[in-house]
């Protein structure tokens, strides 16, 4: 999780950085890549391509191309920080689904914590101006798409190799934002191409890893460390991008990491 969790930054600050580029542009790129590292990593360990569960695939990876276009197109209207810090309240959604779903059952006390997260998304858009009501909108739906992401990795569980997991959001994801970019294409100047193509290497280092980690260990021992991608968002957008957030902005914040954060703990004692 904690290699994941550094390729995912890098990919996440990249796309940041060329957030010139249409975002099913560089949905194509950050895909295309790891599409390809897939493919042939799957041929040379004989791994079945096609995969055991293969509905609760397409599922995945449709859900997830949903959520990854919305996020790249959110970064262009707030803050980085901010984007990355509020697509983590995914976890209510995947709780919410996990009743209906896969039959969990919410305590109270992930009720009170959903409720901390959520007045920390109250406070953060309502002290900031950068925040409007449509990139509001857009990452909350990036976070339920990421959240159903969240069930069906749970439901696929070991009967599916992370690599065949991996490869049909890879492939879905490319064929998706090849077609779209079709009609809005930019040419990329320089080395903005080698920055597009490494989108794809960093995604699939990123992807593998946070999927083995999901399959192998029990929520509650890496869900917490994802949690530290949005304080690494904060630290790049305050230094690279040079975002400023006011002091209330951060509280907001750190209510929507302290309450996700405790409802893993929680569910985890519990």
């Amino acid at each position: 999780m904690l290699i994941s969790i550094a390729a995912f930054t890098v990919m996440n600050s990249l796309v940041k950085y060329l957030q010139h580029l249409p975002a099913f542009e560089l949905v194509f790129f950050r895909s295309i890549g790891s599409c390809v590292i897939c493919f042939f990593l799957l041929l040379k360990q004989g791994i079945p391509i096609l995969g055991n569960e293969r509905k609760l695939l397409l599922s995945r990876g449709l859900f997830g191309v949903t959520s990854m276009f919305l996020f790249f197109a959110v970064v262009k209207l707030i803050p980085f920080g901010s984007a990355v810090s509020l697509r983590y309240i995914s976890p209510i959604f995947a709780g919410i689904l996990a009743i209906f779903i896969l039959k969990e059952r919410i305590t109270t006390l992930q009720w009170g914590c959903f409720l901390m997260a959520f007045i920390g998304v109250l406070l953060i858009k309502g002290v900031d101006a950068r925040i409007s009501l449509l990139g509001l909108a857009l990452i909350l739906t990036s976070a339920l798409f990421s959240g159903m992401v969240y069930i069906i990795i749970r439901k696929i569980g070991k009967r599916d190799h992370p690599l065949v997991v991996v490869n049909y959001f890879m492939f879905i994801a490319t064929c998706v934002g090849a077609f779209f970019s079709i009609f809005n294409w930019q040419s990329p100047v320089g080395t903005e191409w080698i920055l597009l193509l490494s989108l794809g290497i960093f995604g699939f280092v990123g992807q593998l890893f946070m999927t083995k980690a999901y399959q192998i260990a029990s929520i509650g021992t890496v869900a917490p460390m994802k949690y530290l991608e949005a304080v690494f968002a904060l630290l790049v957008g305050w230094i690279w991008f040079g975002e400023g957030y006011t002091f209330l902005s951060l509280i907001g914040i750190f209510l929507v990491i302290g309450g996700m954060l405790l409802n893993v703990w929680v569910k985890h004692r519990n």
